[in-house]
Formats: C-alpha cells, sequence, structure tokens
C-alpha cells in the first residue's frame, strides 16, 4: 500500500481500485505454480463458475492474475500494477487514459479475456489493418493459451472468413470495418449472409481518434451511380479561369451569412472562401460569368441544381484541396490523407462528387458518382454496444464530449515511472521561411549532440520541404508519410538509435513506440527473415508455450540468441542515448486538436525515459491565421515590433493564446459533430424500427399473419377512400378502386362492378362491399399460394423476400430524399425556424409515406411477380469479399465527406407501379389516395 500511496496520493481517483489490485497479486504465487494445462483449465472453470451464478465482478482478481501469468509464460510480458488497474477501468466499461509507452494493448488482454467468458463476444477495436492484425497475432497468443479463440476482421475479407472471426470469442478489426459489416448485415436478404454477431462488449484503442475525430465521417454503404465525368471536366476548366476574392473572416455563424451575402454582391473577385468552415462561394460576378460560360440564363433557377452543383464542388476541389496536403496523387488515383493520423486512406472518396472533381482537377480518370444505400454515424453505431470502453494517452480534454454522447468518463492511469520529460514553451516566427530555418538550425545542433530527433509536420508536403532542406544540409534522415509508409516499421524502429533524424506526419504520433536505442524484438525479427523464416513461423518464434514442433523450437532458439544479442547492443546504445537526454521532439505546426499535439509529445519520455519537446510556429501557420483572434494579432505585433524577423518570440503567454485558439477550433469541432449527431438521431429512430423489424423477416419469423392483416387494412383503407360512408353509393367512385385494387390482387382490368345497373349500384353496401373484398383478397392470397406450390416454392419464403427487397429499395430512396431534405433544410433559419426540429417533422412524414408505399408494393409484388424468375432453392453463402467500405462525412456542415465506393449494387425489387397518363406533380394522384401526385406514386415516378 505504501508504493500505491506514493504513485497515487491521497486524493487520486484510482485509489479505490488498490485493494482488488492486492488482491491480484497475492494469487500471484499460487497461479505461478499451476502447470500450462492446469492455467489453461481456469477459463472452462470461471465458465462454470459463471453459469452456477457468480458475476464477473467476481471472477475478476483471480481472472486477471490468470491473464497476467499466461501472457509472461507466452509472450514473455508481465502486467505492472498501473495496468491492472487500467483492466479494470475497461472493465468498467470507461475510458482509460494511459501515457505513451505504457502497454495499452496488454492491458486490454485483461478485460477482454475477463469479459469473453460470458460468451457473447468482445470486439477489439483498432485504428487501422496493420495494428489490428497486429494485436490479434500478438496478443492472441495469450488468448489461445488461455483456450479462447481470437479472430481479426480486415479490409477486402471474404464473407466466410469474416463470419468465422466474428464466431471468436474475441475479434479484432477497425472501427470502419465493424461498422460497414453492421450495415450489410441489415442489407441482407437471407441470413446466411450476415456474419456479425451481437454487440456486446467493444474496446476501443485510441478511442478519442474514432469516437471524437472521425465523428464528422459517418458511414455510408454506396452503390454505383451515374456517369457524370464530362461535367466535372467541363465545371473544372471553367473554376480555373475564376479570380479568388477576398477570405471571409467572421466571429460567428450568423455574421458569416450575412457577410457571406453581403461580399456576393460586393467582392471584387468571382469566388470568397471562409477557411475557418472551409466553404466556398460564387460572387456576383462569378455567377454572371457561370450563365455565360454554361450558356444558361439564370444559375440560380431549379432546373439548374445540377450545374450549381458541378460548379460548387469544382470550387470546393480547387480551392480547398490541397495536393500532398488533403490527399496525394499514386498510380493515376486520387488517395485521400486522414488528417489526425497522416496516413492514405484506401478504399475511401469524397462524397456528393467532391472526388470526382478533385479527379477533374488532377486530370487522372473520373470515376462514376455513387448512390447512398446504408449509413449510420459512428455515434449511434457505437451506442448499441451494450458495453462499451476505449484507452488512449490523450482523452481528458474531451471528456465533456465522451460523456454526453457516449455516457463515458475519463479515469487518467498514472504512469509506472515518473515522467521526466521537458516540454518547452513555443518558439513563434514572424513567418513560415523563419520557422522553418530555425527548425533546421534546431535539428543540425541537436543532431550533433548525437541525440535522435523526431521531427512531426501535418502534411507531406511539409515533410518533403524539411526533407530537402536536410539534404541540402547534408544531415542524414528518414522520411515518414503517407507516400512512404512502407517502411514505417523499420523507421520507427530506428528512431530512437544515436544520431537517428526522422520526419513524419502524423503516421508517428499514434500507436507507435520509439525504444531509445533500437528496437531488438525488429531487428531479431528481421534477421530472421534475412534466414528464410517466414512470417507465420516467426510468429511463433516469439511465443513462450509449451509445443513439441521442431521448427518452432528451432525458431525460438534462432529468435532467442538473435534478440539477445541485439538487446546487449541496444540496451547499451539506450543507456547513451539516456546520457544524452533522450528523443527530442520538434513539432513544425500545431494541430488543431491539443491531443494531436499531445500524442506527438508522448513519443518521447516513455517509462520514465528522459526527452524534450518543442513546437516551432509562425504567424503564416493556418492556425494563428485563422483562429488566432484580435488578441493574438495584438500581442505579437507588439513583440515582433522590435525584434528581427528571424528572431523568435518566446513567452509562456503566448503559448497560452496559441491553446486558447485550439479550443475555439476544438468547440467548432464538437458542435459539428454534435450537429451530425442531432441529424442523424432523426434517422437512427427510423433505422432502428426498419432494422428491427427487417432483422426478425430475416430470421425466420412467419409474417403470413402480418400479411393477412395488412390486406385487411388495405382493403378497408380502399373502400373509406373510394366508398366515402357519408355519400350515396352512385356516387363511389368504384372504377378507381377497381384500377387501385388490381396494383393489390385484382387482375389488370379486372372491375367487377363494370356492369352494373344504378338499381343494383343503389342496392350496394359499404360492410358487404368491403366483406366481399376481403373475400376476393383471401381467395387470390389463397390461390396464389397454392400457385407457388405447384412450382415447389414456399409461399413463407416468397413473403419474407419479398418483403425484405421491398423494404430495401424504398429504404435506400427514403435515405436520399433524407439527404435532399438535410442539404435544403438550413434555409429554415432564415425563418426563425429550427433547421433540426423542421427536418424531424418533415422527416416523419416522409417515413409515414414511405411505410405505406411498402405495404402497397409488397402486396403487388406478391400477387404479380414471375413465379418462373423466383429462385427454387437458395444457393449457399461462399467467400464472395466484402468490399472495404470506408466513412464519408454528414453534408450537415457542407464540409468535406468521405465514402466508400464499392461494387455491390443494389438487390433489384418489385418496382414501383407507373401511371400512364402524365399528371402534374399538385395533381390529385390518380390512385385514388387523395393525396398530390408528388407525394404518392409521383415520389417513385422518373
Amino acid at each position: 500500500m505504501g508504493f500505491f500511496s506514493k504513485i497515487f496520493g491521497g486524493g487520486s481517483p484510482v485509489k479505490k481500485f488498490t485493494p482488488v489490485v492486492d488482491r491480484i497479486n497475492a494469487l500471484e504465487p499460487q497461479i505461478k505454480a499451476l502447470s500450462d494445462a492446469q492455467l489453461r483449465a481456469k477459463t472452462e472453470e470461471f465458465r462454470r463458475r459463471l453459469a452456477g451464478g457468480e458475476t464477473l465482478d467476481d471472477l475478476l482478481p483471480e481472472a486477471f492474475a490468470v491473464v497476467r501469468e499466461a501472457a509472461w509464460r507466452s509472450i514473455g510480458m508481465r502486467h505492472f500494477d498501473v495496468q491492472l488497474i487500467g483492466g479494470i477501468v475497461l472493465h468498467q466499461g470507461r475510458i482509460a487514459e494511459m501515457k505513451t509507452g505504457e502497454g495499452k494493448t496488454l492491458v486490454a488482454t485483461l478485460a477482454s479475456y475477463l469479459n469473453a467468458l460470458a460468451g457473447h463476444g468482445v470486439h477489439v477495436v483498432t485504428v487501422n489493418d496493420y495494428l489490428a492484425k497486429r494485436d490479434a497475432e500478438w496478443m492472441g497468443k495469450v488468448y489461445r493459451f488461455l483456450g479462447l479463440s481470437v479472430g481479426v476482421i480486415l479490409s477486402q475479407m471474404p464473407s466466410d472468413q469474416r463470419r468465422k472471426a466474428y464466431a471468436c470469442d474475441i475479434t479484432y478489426g477497425t472501427n470502419s470495418e465493424f461498422g460497414f459489416d453492421y450495415l450489410r448485415d441489415n442489407m441482407c436478404v437471407y441470413k446466411e449472409d450476415m456474419v456479425q454477431r451481437e454487440l456486446h462488449y467493444a474496446i476501443v484503442d485510441e478511442v478519442d481518434s474514432i469516437l471524437i475525430d472521425e465523428a464528422r465521417t459517418p458511414l455510408i454503404i454506396s452503390g454505383k451511380g451515374d456517369d457524370s465525368g464530362d461535367m466535372y471536366v467541363k465545371a473544372d476548366r471553367f473554376v480555373k479561369h475564376l479570380k479568388r476574392g477576398e477570405d471571409v473572416v467572421e466571429t460567428s455563424k450568423y455574421e458569416a451569412m450575412m457577410q457571406s451575402a453581403e461580399q456576393a454582391f460586393s467582392n471584387s473577385g468571382d469566388y470568397t472562401v471562409d477557411p475557418k468552415r472551409r466553404t466556398v462561394s460564387l460572387t456576383a460576378s462569378g455567377v454572371e460569368k457561370a450563365e455565360k460560360y454554361f450558356n444558361v440564363e439564370r444559375l440560380t433557377d431549379a432546373d439548374n441544381t445540377e450545374l450549381n452543383h458541378y460548379i460548387q464542388q469544382a470550387l470546393k476541389a480547387n480551392a480547398l484541396f490541397k495536393k500532398d496536403v488533403d490527399y496525394v496523387v499514386q498510380d493515376g488515383k486520387v488517395l485521400i490523407v486522414d488528417e489526425f493520423t497522416g496516413r492514405i486512406m484506401y478504399g475511401r472518396r469524397y462524397s456528393e462528387g467532391l472526388h470526382q472533381a478533385i479527379e477533374a482537377k488532377e486530370g487522372v480518370p473520373i470515376k462514376n458518382e455513387s448512390k447512398t444505400l446504408a449509413t449510420i454515424t459512428y455515434q449511434n453505431y457505437f451506442r448499441m454496444y451494450k458495453k462499451l470502453a476505449g484507452m488512449t494517452g490523450t482523452a481528458k480534454t474531451e471528456e465533456a464530449e465522451f460523456n454526453g454522447i457516449y455516457n463515458l468518463d475519463v479515469v487518467e492511469i498514472p504512469t509506472n515511472k515518473p515522467n521526466i520529460r521537458v516540454d518547452y514553451d513555443d518558439l513563434v516566427f514572424l513567418s513560415e521561411d523563419a520557422k522553418f530555418k530555425a527548425v533546421i538550425e534546431e535539428i543540425a545542433k541537436v543532431h550533433a549532440t548525437g541525440r535522435p530527433v523526431l521531427v512531426g509536420t501535418i502534411s507531406v508536403e511539409k515533410s518533403e520541404r524539411l526533407s530537402a532542406m536536410l539534404e541540402r544540409r547534408g544531415i542524414r534522415h528518414e522520411v515518414l508519410n503517407a507516400k512512404n509508409h512502407q517502411k514505417e516499421a523499420e523507421i520507427i524502429a530506428q528512431a530512437g538509435k544515436i544520431g537517428a533524424v526522422t520526419i513524419a506526419t502524423n503516421m508517428a504520433g499514434r500507436g507507435t513506440d520509439i525504444l531509445l536505442g533500437g528496437n531488438p524484438d525488429f531487428l531479431a525479427r528481421r534477421a530472421l527473415r534475412q534466414k528464410g523464416y517466414d512470417d507465420a513461423l516467426i510468429e511463433e518464434a516469439t511465443g513462450h508455450g509449451e509445443t513439441d514442433d521442431e521448427a518452432i523450437l528451432a525458431a525460438r532458439k534462432e529468435y532467442a540468441e538473435a534478440y539477445a544479442a541485439f538487446k546487449k547492443i541496444t540496451d547499451k546504445e539506450h543507456d547513451e542515448v539516456v546520457k544524452l537526454g533522450g528523443l527530442h521532439i520538434i513539432g513544425t505546426e500545431r494541430h488543431d486538436a491539443r491531443r494531436i499535439d499531445n500524442q506527438l509529445r508522448g513519443r518521447a519520455g516513455r517509462q520514465g525515459d528522459p526527452g524534450s519537446t518543442r513546437f516551432y510556429l509562425s504567424l503564416d501557420d493556418d492556425l494563428l491565421r485563422y483562429f488566432g483572434g484580435e488578441n493574438l494579432k495584438a500581442l505579437t505585433a507588439r513583440i515582433a515590433g522590435s525584434k528581427n524577423a528571424d528572431e523568435p518570440m518566446e513567452m509562456g503567454l503566448l503559448t497560452r493564446q496559441i491553446e486558447s485558439a485550439q479550443k475555439r477550433i476544438e468547440m467548432m469541432h464538437f458542435n459539428a459533430r454534435k450537429n451530425v449527431l442531432q441529424f442523424d438521431d432523426v434517422m437512427n429512430k427510423q433505422r432502428e424500427v426498419i432494422y428491427s423489424q427487417r432483422r426478425r423477416v430475416l430470421l425466420g419469423e412467419d409474417i403470413s399473419e402480418s400479411i393477412r392483416s395488412l390486406i385487411e387494412d388495405l382493403v378497408r383503407d380502399a373502400v373509406n377512400t373510394y366508398c366515402p360512408e357519408s355519400t350515396e353509393p352512385e356516387e363511389w367512385d368504384l372504377a378507381a378502386m377497381a384500377t387501385y385494387l388490381s396494383r393489390l390482387f385484382f387482375q389488370p382490368g379486372e372491375n367487377p362492378w363494370a356492369d352494373l345497373t344504378k338499381e343494383q349500384l343503389k342496392a350496394l353496401k359499404r360492410d358487404e362491399l368491403a366483406e366481399d373484398l376481403l373475400r376476393r383478397a383471401r381467395d387470390a392470397y389463397a390461390q396464389r399460394e397454392q400457385e407457388l406450390a405447384s412450382y415447389g416454392l414456399s409461399m413463407r419464403d416468397a413473403e419474407r423476400e419479398v418483403l425484405l427487397r421491398v423494404v430495401d429499395t424504398h429504404w435506400i430512396e427514403h435515405i436520399d430524399a433524407m439527404d435532399r431534405l438535410r442539404d435544403g433544410i438550413y434555409l429554415q433559419a432564415y425563418g426563425n425556424r429550427d433547421p433540426a426540429k423542421e427536418y424531424a417533422i418533415a422527416g416523419y412524414d416522409m417515413f409515414e409515406q414511405m411505410i405505406a408505399s411498402i405495404n402497397e408494393t409488397t402486396l403487388s409484388a406478391l400477387f404479380h411477380i414471375s413465379v418462373k424468375g423466383m429462385p427454387k432453392e437458395r444457393k449457399a453463402a461462399t467467400g464472395t469479399a466484402r468490399q472495404a467500405p470506408s466513412a464519408r462525412a454528414s453534408a450537415a456542415q457542407r464540409s468535406p465527406m468521405q465514402e466508400q465506393s464499392t461494387n455491390r449494387q443494389s438487390q433489384e425489387a418489385q418496382q414501383p407501379v407507373r401511371v400512364e397518363k402524365k399528371v402534374g406533380r399538385n395533381e390529385p394522384c390518380p390512385c385514388g389516395s387523395g393525396k398530390k401526385y408528388k407525394n404518392c406514386c409521383g415520389r417513385n415516378a422518373e
């Protein structure tokens, strides 16, 4: 207890965990005495005890002690006491904030093992495929040692392999793969195609990156859309000849709206850019030029909506998106670069035609636009888990958002050893050129002492600029960015060696561990590869479990000898680097979020090592230009007045002003995420209804009674619509009702009342008419069932398949309609109405209309679909690869959006009934519903 008192102090929030840690430690001698077989048998013992009434909390001390011992025997790692606390926090469904180098990957094994005992599956969520595969193989040795199964979900993985991975006790994968599998499962027509189990418990690694940074980019599955490449090329040519006007600078969104409107008429340029909100708008001059260029009378007319879309996307592509910053061009393709990680986002495309506009700008082949098939935000996906937990080195600054949206609190876990890293105040220069000169001088100065240096940049472009400057100085270095990611493991492994200089984008800021003196494990693995060992055998060579396989034993001997040799070298060099002062971090620009800066700082000072960090900024940096505020500008102007242009400004007040600017950006991004969620919550309620009902049908629920009730409801609705109780029988519109019912169960042209005399019409009674129609409908349904049976088909199967396909078709159309509604709903603000509320009201009406349309189309399909076209048997789903879809952002803020470009097409369903006669949009619908044509059958008309 004395040890914990020194670390935690009296008022620490983690102090309450110390009794549990003491119990785990007390069990260690007893657990160590077990053989491998006895240790493995503990898993089944725990499961029996759970079945007997004990809880996971009851099992926690002993289970954690078992995992700790299994980790030591299988991978040679033993959990520190602070890591045990991290495991307890994760088990409780909270966020564990643990600094870099504290072993978060190992911490996850504790809570994963414990919760996997319940048999519902545990998902461990990582930020990329590399980490998912690495952690599943590395930590998988611990789980398999204890008899648990481990799976990993990777992009491009076939469905059958995904299904097996999800069936495992513990499944590793990326946030996008888990989310897209959920969406695809809810697009399946056959339950055999589903891959996921229930969403029970998830541990999210780098939780701030996934639940905060990526929360502005909802998951969207898209299918192939129309080819509009020529229009994007024309729009790009037009935009390239426009003159950029003065940038919009505002203090509030209302002022921005007013200023944008004023500048549209007064600005000297053809378009204006708002760099803070990343929006761009044509001015009056630009509109006039567009009308002449495209030969249209008024660009703002509704008929020119599409043209406006192409021009707007071309403007964004040329004015807002920079090559080697926002994207790179490789092999004739535009590839997005993640602003938070610096990595290429393979498979992702900007949505709403923005990607096509950038392709036109860069002169590469333009791919077709896509159509939204399914969508969900990360917030709403992860909130479906019964228990959610996370871990990261930087979460405290976003605790309010974690708590408000995910009901997660953040627990700061102490470091195993005290952090002695020195973080210097920022140096601010008047120009970017002066800043980079100073950075090069700092690198040269530190490099001369032998200390390793890591230089962080925010873009590929800046990393290449610094690299060129270092080459001119003759300083050897490595560059790690989206263009050179293949060498990431090797570069990071050597970045802590004496004299190493590494320039890196944010790729080196998360999920990496720079060891002073070098990484002996990497060096030993490389030595084995050079001797001809394959990766699978090398993985076995790094294990510690019992085996009698001669090849594995030989590989283990080779690995152990190589590791021991390299460990001596790296340990010696580690001590030398420590004496020199450890790793020195140089940040060349502050990021929008303080967390990203803290991640870069966290590369130095791991596990009690020394280190230092300093950020170099300039008044040309976007952060200071757009978000610094008048106070910062006035302060720097006063300081700069008496200084040489190349001299830096260094003071704590300046650093605090910069952090204040970052807080403002963080708040702006939070509002953007909240706005995305606010709108998606409307869709989420509808999604839950559709998906829950759909899943019941998919899993085999008998819906025949529901179909019969639906027939009765539609028949009675028809009678009420065409034969109102308040009118005389001769005034009933029986011909229109016959036309309507022919869409359901009547034969084409059938009208049983066509030859009735006036006297016979007068004798009709509504109740008898309704009963006669119900009898006809039931007879027709029974006849249809017999017809299917004669072909060896089941009516129950037909009902399920038809309903699923009809629901999918209408749901996809509804998603598009809701997207269009959201795009225009912001105009409601000009009428002092809340756009979110108006969106919810209109969305509810549209959802009700969709349900009514689903009901009618389902019956129509069941009575009229071709029997010959229906399959007699379902072929088993085999290894069709699920394309790796990715996220795109919501249109709510008109910000860049990323989407998946997938080859998967929507399943064809029964086509909606079309009317023969051309009907005006605002005329009564000829189907007799009483609605306007545009709100009824016209919603599906081309």
